[in-house]
């Protein structure tokens, strides 16, 4: 259990997981507000990774110090698990009081990260991470192995397939690569269907506001947290609920 938490402070992004044993800590005005001051404290101290965070100053005393103290005071295990940071425009999301986060970083200038607009644009764009969990940001961030995966899957499938298992290894190939195409579209958050309207891409709704704010705008990074992560908690409504959200 415990939560997940996004914030942008300035010309900094921050998301960061703290884990606790039972729901009802995570619902601790205490527990909550120890989450974002650590939140606050990468976001000021930059530390190389949580060994280094347990060591930044918090208050009078260290982070860990603070830790140990609301482990005390709270009564169960309390623990940092992970965080990023992120430096320049960026923008956050945090679903459900703390199951999902989301940090984005986005390339533009200052003139138009200012601009509210931007802002819905920025959200609209947490929102699509959080509903869709893309892998990767584009095609060029997908593995080679992970494609070849992909390509021997995808090969088992068709010859296994009584309606295709004849068929020329050259139209065998072109299916092979129209379904990996399908995998890009699924899998790289540019090449997915935007939540909000199925007739834009990510890509082309980043087009969009880019020329409307007249000038561009480049997704550069981002980071999805799910509280729990890896240990199949999954809501399989999760994303139906932050599309609704959305539109």
């Amino acid at each position: 259990e415990g939560m997940v938490y996004a914030t942008v402070c300035g010309k900094v992004g921050v998301v960061v997981e703290v884990n606790a044993e039972t729901d009802f800590v995570a619902k601790n005005d205490m527990f909550q507000a120890f989450v974002k001051d650590v939140a606050n404290v990468v976001a000021e101290q930059n530390p190389a990774d949580v060994e280094a965070l347990l060591a930044c100053k918090m208050g009078e005393d260290t982070v860990e110090a603070a830790l140990k103290e609301k482990i005390l005071v709270i009564g169960e295990n309390i623990k940092i698990r992970r965080f990023e940071r992120y430096e320049g425009v960026c923008a956050a999301y945090i679903h459900a009081g703390g199951t999902h986060a989301v940090l984005v970083g986005f390339d533009t200038s200052d003139e138009i990260a200012a601009k509210p607009e931007f802002e819905t644009y920025g959200k609209d764009i947490a929102m699509q991470i959080a509903a869709a969990n893309p892998g990767y940001l584009c095609e060029a961030d997908v593995p080679a192995e992970v494609i070849e995966k992909e390509k021997e899957i995808l090969l088992v499938q068709i010859a296994n397939d009584p309606k295709n298992a004849n068929k020329p290894d050259a139209i065998k190939e072109k299916m092979v690569l129209g379904r990996i195409g399908k995998f890009y579209k699924e899998n790289c958050l540019v090449d997915q269907e935007f939540v909000k309207d199925n007739d834009l891409t990510v890509a082309k709704y980043t087009d969009k506001v880019a020329k409307e704010l007249g000038g561009e705008i480049k997704i550069t990074k981002f980071a999805r947290y799910e509280k729990g992560e890896g240990l199949e908690k999954k809501s399989d409504d999760f994303a139906a609920e932050v599309a609704s959200m959305m539109k």
